[in-house]
């Protein structure tokens, strides 16, 4: 069975295809710049990568022009679109009301365009996406949508009802929702499974990149995350403020004569490393800064890192403990500096880690940095969405 994955953004378009006889990626590339030019880049497992600018007024130009290159020429993978037996598409938001991932229908696609307003940057594009590939791939083509939301709903209310007048969760389903659920939820499995940390087990997850998130998970489930009603709470990430005091942003409002939209504008693109910095919300710009004694930079890596751990030790004492933490993403991944000040911070707990495979594990190399003395463990480990999406679309296909 093949598996066709989409990430549908509001002007681009991730695609993998994978064939699940042994998981491996035949194909995977990127549609950018929909409807203001268009650029596709197609990459190959032997290395090789095409690109080429061509317009791409909509999503469904994008999907055809995918499709196209996958069936002819030089960047050909396949020899007819019949060889596509799935569609798995990635949903950021589900609500309340999407607790696993579903077989597209048209009751499906309407409940995810009402979830838009929750999502407005995402859920929309989602919807341009699976429409796309109804019309390029036609109705027989069964397709899936798996919600970062999901693995969230596992949360107890009062973790994610806010301490508003309960009558705005009532009238506007104004809650804690989450994000980066289907990392949290794949690399949860590798700990639990792979690693042979099992259940029952206290484990906290940091997925860390431009986008950032951390979550407490207890035997397999969450019970808490970082981001809430959108992607913006939690701590700083690359343009994204993270929690502040709500005070701070009615008092600049109001000193700034800024209405609802221009302060959410500032809130999520114009903060966090980019904001505090003034260098680039880029961490590898920042951290490059930083190390040339720009005084900002070095500022937000300390906020960074300290936030990182202030979320992680919180979560231990929610989670009345903890077995394991993970880092992912492309910070969680590739930026030792972090791992090693959560661990120094963690150390009255019995937290032990070699320096010398934190500093290697990075650029792809994985695996446990704690010692064996370690009261906890502590691994860096790659992330893989699509095959956690591929995996859900094959089962509830293969139900049909």
């Amino acid at each position: 069975m093949k598996i066709f994955i989409v990430n549908a953004g509001s002007s681009s378009l991730k695609y993998q295809l994978i064939d699940m006889a042994d998981k491996s990626v035949i194909v995977k590339g990127l549609c950018e710049r929909i409807g203001i030019g268009g650029k596709i880049t197609l990459k190959k497992p032997d290395g090789s990568k095409y690109e080429a600018e061509i317009p791409m007024p909509d999503h469904t130009t994008a999907f055809k022009i995918v499709i196209d290159w996958m069936t002819n020429g030089e960047t050909k993978v396949i020899d007819d679109l019949s060889e596509i037996s799935a569609v798995g598409h990635r949903i950021v938001q589900g609500g309340a009301i999407f607790k696993e991932s579903c077989l597209v229908t048209e009751d499906v696609i309407q409940k995810i365009e009402e979830l838009g307003a929750l999502a407005p940057l995402h859920n929309p594009a989602h919807v341009q996406g699976i429409r796309a590939c109804i019309e390029t791939l036609g109705d027989k083509v069964p397709q899936v949508v798996v919600f970062d939301t999901s693995f969230h709903s596992t949360m107890p209310d009062y973790a994610y009802i806010f301490p508003l007048p309960y009558e705005y969760y009532e009238k506007y389903a104004v809650r804690r929702y989450g994000a980066h659920g289907t990392s949290h939820r794949f690399i949860t499995s590798r700990v639990i499974n792979e690693f042979g940390v099992g259940t029952p087990s206290k484990i906290i997850t940091c997925h860390l990149g431009n986008g950032s998130s951390i979550t407490a998970v207890k035997d397999g489930k969450c019970i808490d995350t970082s981001m809430g009603l959108t992607p913006l709470d939690g701590f700083m990430m690359g343009t994204r403020c993270g929690a502040v005091d709500p005070s701070a942003i009615t008092y600049i409002m109001e000193k700034e004569n800024l209405t609802p939209q221009e302060m959410d504008t500032i809130m999520n693109k114009k903060s966090g490393f980019l904001g505090v910095s003034g260098v680039s919300s880029d961490n590898r710009d920042v951290e490059a800064a930083a190390d040339a004694g720009n005084e900002r930079a070095i500022l937000a890596r300390n906020i960074l890192k300290y936030q990182v751990a202030k979320v992680v030790g919180s979560y231990i004492a929610a989670l009345g403990g903890v077995d394991a933490i993970a880092f992912t993403g492309g910070l969680g991944e590739n930026n030792p500096f972090i791992r090693e000040y959560v661990c120094d911070q963690l150390a009255f707990l019995g937290v032990k880690y070699d320096k010398d495979k934190n500093e290697e594990y990075v650029h792809g190399k994985e695996g446990e940095i704690s010692t064996a003395d370690s009261s906890v463990k502590v691994y860096v480990l790659a992330t893989d969405e699509e095959m956690v999406i591929a995996e859900d679309t094959q089962k509830i296909v293969e139900a049909l």
